[in-house]
């Protein structure tokens, strides 16, 4: 556990994080100038879509491309938060447009905003106070799929149990 916030363990299918290749994690973005560098890198079509995204338990953001996993991206790690995010040009400045906690793998709470956001903040990037798509990820007690909780339904789309109105995707955390 890092001195930050809650740290989230790949929970997805063992398939993806078996095949990822050590040294092949996003890029990690400590800076202004490591986004800039990063940013001018992109293609046209890369930037008309969100990337992948993970904060890694030392606070940094990650970036790959969207079609990355998220596992991947944090290089098998640990994470204090992991979703899509994308970027447009205002005026003379980068900012984010959207971003989400949408990650199938690693299901981290909204709560996880906090980190995302002191992740933006140093690397001097304007940002949304808050997810502006929160995905709600909760595992049934009863049949322990994972969920998305659509429209306050805390109702197990797999078996129909109730789900908690509190996080408890992964079971050792």
């Amino acid at each position: 556990m890092s001195g930050w916030g809650r740290s989230y363990r790949y929970v997805g299918p063992g398939e993806l994080k078996a095949a990822f290749r050590p040294g092949s994690g996003g890029r990690r973005i400590r800076s202004a100038a490591d986004f800039g560098d990063w940013i001018m890198e992109q293609s046209a079509a890369e930037l008309a879509e969100p990337f992948t995204f993970v904060v890694g338990v030392d606070g940094v953001l990650r970036l790959a491309p969207r079609r990355s996993e998220h596992v991947a991206c944090a290089g098998g790690d640990m994470v204090l938060s992991a979703g899509e995010i994308s970027f447009m040009r205002e005026a003379d400045r980068w900012t984010v447009n959207e971003v989400s906690n949408q990650s199938t793998g690693y299901c981290p709470d909204v709560s996880s905003w906090a980190e995302v956001a002191r992740a933006l903040d140093a690397v001097e990037l304007r940002r949304p106070s808050g997810f502006t798509h929160e995905v709600v990820f909760r595992r049934c007690p009863e049949c322990q799929e994972h969920n998305i909780v659509r429209e306050d339904d805390f109702v197990c789309v797999f078996c129909g149990s109730d789900l908690p109105t509190a996080w408890n995707v992964d079971p050792t955390a």
